[in-house]
Protein backbone atom coordinates (compact mmCIF):
# COMPACT_ATOMS: atom_id res chain seq x y z
CA UNK A 1 0.00 0.00 0.00
CA UNK A 2 1.33 3.45 -0.91
CA UNK A 3 0.77 6.64 1.01
CA UNK A 4 1.28 10.06 -0.52
CA UNK A 5 1.87 13.34 1.21
CA UNK A 6 0.42 16.31 -0.64
CA UNK A 7 1.87 19.72 0.06
CA UNK A 8 0.16 21.72 -2.65
CA UNK A 9 -3.29 21.96 -4.09
CA UNK A 10 -1.92 21.28 -7.58
CA UNK A 11 -0.49 17.95 -6.39
CA UNK A 12 -3.86 17.06 -4.95
CA UNK A 13 -5.51 18.06 -8.23
CA UNK A 14 -3.18 15.75 -10.16
CA UNK A 15 -4.01 12.86 -7.84
CA UNK A 16 -7.75 13.55 -8.13
CA UNK A 17 -7.51 13.73 -11.90
CA UNK A 18 -5.51 10.51 -11.97
CA UNK A 19 -8.50 8.67 -10.58
CA UNK A 20 -10.85 10.24 -13.12
CA UNK A 21 -10.01 10.06 -16.78
CA UNK A 22 -11.01 13.18 -18.62
CA UNK A 23 -11.70 13.56 -22.31
CA UNK A 24 -8.75 14.76 -24.34
CA UNK A 25 -8.28 18.08 -26.09
CA UNK A 26 -7.06 17.88 -29.66
CA UNK A 27 -5.17 20.62 -31.53
CA UNK A 28 -5.11 21.09 -35.29
CA UNK A 29 -2.47 23.07 -37.15
CA UNK A 30 -4.34 23.13 -40.45
CA UNK A 31 -2.55 23.74 -43.70
CA UNK A 32 -3.46 23.47 -47.36
CA UNK A 33 -1.34 20.33 -47.86
CA UNK A 34 -0.57 18.98 -44.38
CA UNK A 35 -2.16 19.15 -40.96
CA UNK A 36 -0.29 18.71 -37.71
CA UNK A 37 -2.25 17.15 -34.87
CA UNK A 38 -1.51 17.14 -31.15
CA UNK A 39 -3.50 15.78 -28.24
CA UNK A 40 -3.50 15.97 -24.46
CA UNK A 41 -3.13 13.07 -22.11
CA UNK A 42 -6.27 11.88 -20.33
CA UNK A 43 -5.65 14.29 -17.46
CA UNK A 44 -5.31 17.30 -19.80
CA UNK A 45 -1.89 18.15 -18.41
CA UNK A 46 0.57 17.33 -21.19
CA UNK A 47 0.34 18.05 -24.90
CA UNK A 48 1.97 15.55 -27.25
CA UNK A 49 2.32 15.41 -30.99
CA UNK A 50 0.02 12.79 -32.47
CA UNK A 51 0.70 12.85 -36.20
CA UNK A 52 0.79 14.86 -39.38
CA UNK A 53 -1.57 13.85 -42.15
CA UNK A 54 -2.62 15.03 -45.56
CA UNK A 55 -5.26 17.74 -45.12
CA UNK A 56 -7.64 16.07 -47.56
CA UNK A 57 -7.88 13.03 -45.24
CA UNK A 58 -8.35 15.02 -42.02
CA UNK A 59 -12.12 14.56 -41.61
CA UNK A 60 -11.84 10.78 -42.08
CA UNK A 61 -8.95 10.67 -39.60
CA UNK A 62 -10.96 12.67 -37.04
CA UNK A 63 -14.02 10.43 -37.42
CA UNK A 64 -11.89 7.39 -36.67
CA UNK A 65 -10.04 9.07 -33.81
CA UNK A 66 -13.23 10.38 -32.17
CA UNK A 67 -14.74 6.89 -32.37
CA UNK A 68 -11.80 5.50 -30.36
CA UNK A 69 -10.99 8.35 -27.95
CA UNK A 70 -13.09 10.75 -25.92
CA UNK A 71 -12.37 14.29 -27.05
CA UNK A 72 -13.89 17.22 -25.20
CA UNK A 73 -12.71 20.02 -27.45
CA UNK A 74 -10.77 20.76 -30.60
CA UNK A 75 -8.60 23.81 -30.95
CA UNK A 76 -7.64 25.14 -34.35
CA UNK A 77 -4.92 27.64 -35.06
CA UNK A 78 -5.95 31.10 -36.16
CA UNK A 79 -3.28 32.61 -38.39
CA UNK A 80 -2.76 36.32 -37.94
CA UNK A 81 -0.42 38.97 -39.25
CA UNK A 82 1.91 40.78 -36.86
CA UNK A 83 -0.65 43.58 -36.50
CA UNK A 84 -3.40 41.11 -35.52
CA UNK A 85 -5.26 41.13 -38.85
CA UNK A 86 -6.14 37.81 -40.52
CA UNK A 87 -3.44 36.27 -42.69
CA UNK A 88 -3.75 34.93 -46.23
CA UNK A 89 -4.48 31.40 -45.03
CA UNK A 90 -7.44 32.45 -42.87
CA UNK A 91 -9.91 31.81 -45.71
CA UNK A 92 -8.65 28.22 -46.14
CA UNK A 93 -8.99 27.52 -42.44
CA UNK A 94 -12.46 29.10 -42.29
CA UNK A 95 -13.61 26.73 -45.07
CA UNK A 96 -12.26 23.76 -43.12
CA UNK A 97 -14.02 24.93 -39.94
CA UNK A 98 -17.37 25.01 -41.76
CA UNK A 99 -16.83 21.42 -42.92
CA UNK A 100 -15.69 20.40 -39.44
CA UNK A 101 -18.75 21.92 -37.75
CA UNK A 102 -21.04 20.23 -40.25
CA UNK A 103 -19.41 16.83 -39.64
CA UNK A 104 -19.06 17.24 -35.85
CA UNK A 105 -21.81 19.64 -34.72
CA UNK A 106 -21.58 18.54 -31.06
CA UNK A 107 -17.82 19.07 -30.75
CA UNK A 108 -16.65 22.20 -28.92
CA UNK A 109 -14.23 24.26 -30.98
CA UNK A 110 -11.84 27.01 -29.93
CA UNK A 111 -9.54 29.17 -32.04
CA UNK A 112 -6.06 30.07 -30.85
CA UNK A 113 -3.45 32.45 -32.16
CA UNK A 114 -0.84 30.42 -34.02
CA UNK A 115 1.65 33.20 -34.72
CA UNK A 116 5.25 32.04 -34.39
CA UNK A 117 4.37 28.39 -33.72
CA UNK A 118 6.14 27.16 -36.85
CA UNK A 119 9.23 29.21 -36.01
CA UNK A 120 9.12 27.93 -32.43
CA UNK A 121 8.74 24.38 -33.74
CA UNK A 122 11.80 24.79 -35.97
CA UNK A 123 13.80 26.19 -33.04
CA UNK A 124 12.68 23.25 -30.92
CA UNK A 125 14.06 20.91 -33.56
CA UNK A 126 17.40 22.73 -33.49
CA UNK A 127 17.48 22.74 -29.68
CA UNK A 128 16.76 19.02 -29.56
CA UNK A 129 19.77 18.32 -31.77
CA UNK A 130 18.10 17.23 -34.98
CA UNK A 131 20.39 17.28 -37.97
CA UNK A 132 19.85 19.73 -40.81
CA UNK A 133 18.24 17.18 -43.15
CA UNK A 134 15.87 16.09 -40.36
CA UNK A 135 14.84 19.70 -39.78
CA UNK A 136 13.64 19.90 -43.40
CA UNK A 137 10.78 17.55 -42.48
CA UNK A 138 7.82 19.93 -42.79
CA UNK A 139 5.43 17.30 -41.44
CA UNK A 140 7.36 17.20 -38.18
CA UNK A 141 7.31 21.00 -37.97
CA UNK A 142 3.50 20.96 -38.33
CA UNK A 143 3.12 18.33 -35.60
CA UNK A 144 5.40 20.23 -33.23
CA UNK A 145 3.57 23.49 -34.01
CA UNK A 146 0.25 21.84 -33.07
CA UNK A 147 1.85 20.62 -29.84
CA UNK A 148 3.08 24.12 -29.01
CA UNK A 149 -0.38 25.57 -29.67
CA UNK A 150 -1.97 22.98 -27.41
CA UNK A 151 0.55 23.38 -24.60
CA UNK A 152 0.08 27.17 -24.71
CA UNK A 153 -3.70 26.63 -24.60
CA UNK A 154 -3.37 24.37 -21.56
CA UNK A 155 -1.19 26.90 -19.74
CA UNK A 156 -3.62 29.71 -20.54
CA UNK A 157 -6.56 27.59 -19.37
CA UNK A 158 -4.97 27.06 -15.96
Amino acid sequence: MCFFVYKTISSFRIFALYKKKMPRILAIDYGLKRTGIAVTDEMQIIASGLTTISSDTLIAFLKEYFSKEKVEKVIIGEPKQMDGTPSESTEIIEKFIKVFQKQFPEMALDRVDERFTSKMAFQTMIDSGLKKNQRKNKALIDEIAATIMLQDYLQYKR
